[in-house]
């Protein structure tokens, strides 16, 4: 097997290869152009989407090209691929803007180059198609039957779905081909949900073009316990700090179970294969901050690493610089008037309501300075604060929120 592949397959990114061997042969006799695509649906990517782009960084250190392509056109749309129903249809000026955003994104954990690693917008040669010509060159090659045997298209039968929707596999396809004529793209890659599309999309370049490319899927990350990878109590865990902060990021991985530690180093970290097994292998605390560390650096940069990590061993109690933590800064005037413990977690953003706050302390999970705090009725005073007028809060064992009383 093509080492590209081989390094593919030891850190768990394999799921479906259209023909594995071919693409071993090819890959052996020179570089390959590849392409993953995503949509901007939204002006972050979130870190499940990622799994395709460290796969890209594989694929680029290993001597291929690769293509990253922003959905600006098919996002219009929208995909089925995944969805119990349709997508909220956005503005031609909130996709341009997400398409922005999310392109800055992918260059600071990429890094384009026009050479080994480029970018591009489907919109460029879908925006403007004519839609006759394209049902007579493009939709002349695709069965109804076919599609509906692919299992996005099965599973929103059930629930209902969109003519406008049932065009995305075309325009997916011809993406494909696009970029086949354009930049001799012989790969696409992605999650294991886009295999219908991609492999409609080989079979329209065979039909059109006569030529053999090739699909590669990669699985859809699942933690041990059976949960959605990246899934928190505030929803995903995305790549843009104004929506999860780089503490938080790093806390999520901070958090794992153990048993997906090794699987998470392989898959989201460039540490050799065999270092990430060492790892794994030993005190699995340290493995697990070592994950949070490298991954948080990757997307935020080493300096919100460091201070990320430094903010977790201060919250818990192994030195650190306790301003890395989450900070709030609250009336010290509360504090000396008597600081409701209730308002207090809600204000610290430790709890979404007075409710919620108030279950978390009669479940014993509201901490206060260290100590376990039971009376949801008394106050917390000024008296409780340090010499730097600072409090540090914790709700349950992993969420934590440093107070400043001005």
């Amino acid at each position: 097997m093509n080492q590209a592949l081989k390094t593919l397959e030891e850190r768990g990114f394999i799921q479906q290869c259209t023909d594995l061997d071919a693409l071993s042969r090819l890959m052996d006799q020179g570089p390959v152009t590849f392409y993953v695509g995503c949509d901007p649906t939204g002006p972050s990517l979130h870190i499940g989407h990622m799994v395709p782009f460290f796969a890209f960084r594989h694929l680029r250190e290993q001597g291929h090209r690769g293509i990253a392509l922003v959905g600006g056109g098919t996002a219009r749309i929208g995909d089925p691929s995944g969805k119990s129903e349709m997508r909220k249809m956005l503005s031609y000026e909130q996709l341009d803007a997400n398409s922005a955003s999310i392109v800055r994104q992918l260059d600071r954990f990429i890094r384009f180059d026009d050479v080994t690693a480029y970018t591009d917008n489907n919109k460029h040669w879908l925006a403007d198609l004519n839609y006759i010509d394209f049902l007579r060159d493009i939709g002349r090659h695709f069965s109804v039957n076919r599609m509906l045997s692919f299992e996005a298209y099965r599973m929103r039968m059930e629930t209902g779905l969109s003519f406008i929707e049932f065009n995305y596999q075309l325009l997916q396809s011809y993406d494909f081909l696009e970029l086949y004529r354009r930049h001799g793209c012989r790969l696409q890659i992605g999650g294991d949900d886009q295999w219908g599309n991609i492999v409609a999309g080989m079979e329209l370049i065979r039909r059109v073009e006569g030529a053999e490319v090739f699909g590669l899927t990669f699985p859809l990350v699942m933690t041990s316990d059976g949960k959605k990878m990246g899934k928190t109590e505030q929803g995903a865990l995305f790549l843009d700090p104004a929506i999860t902060t780089p503490y938080d990021f790093f806390q999520y991985w901070r958090n794992v179970t153990d048993t997906d530690v090794l699987r998470f180093l392989l898959m989201f970290t460039f540490l050799p294969a065999d270092e990430c097994r060492a790892l794994a292998g030993g005190d699995v605390n340290a493995a697990k901050e070592r994950l949070a560390y490298e991954l948080t650096a990757l997307i935020h940069g080493a300096a919100e690493a460091d201070k990320a990590l430094a903010g977790a061993r201060a919250a818990f109690g192994g030195g650190g610089d306790r301003s890395a933590m989450p900070t709030v800064e609250l009336p010290r005037a509360r504090f000396e008037a008597g600081y409701p413990v209730v308002d207090l977690f809600v204000d610290a953003g430790l709890a979404s309501s007075k409710s919620e706050a108030r279950r978390l302390v009669q479940q014993g999970g509201a901490v206060v300075g260290g100590e376990a705090w039971t009376d949801e009725k008394a106050a917390v005073v000024a008296s409780l604060l340090d010499a730097s007028g600072e409090l540090v809060l914790r709700a349950g064992k992993k969420r934590y929120a440093r107070v400043v009383a001005r």
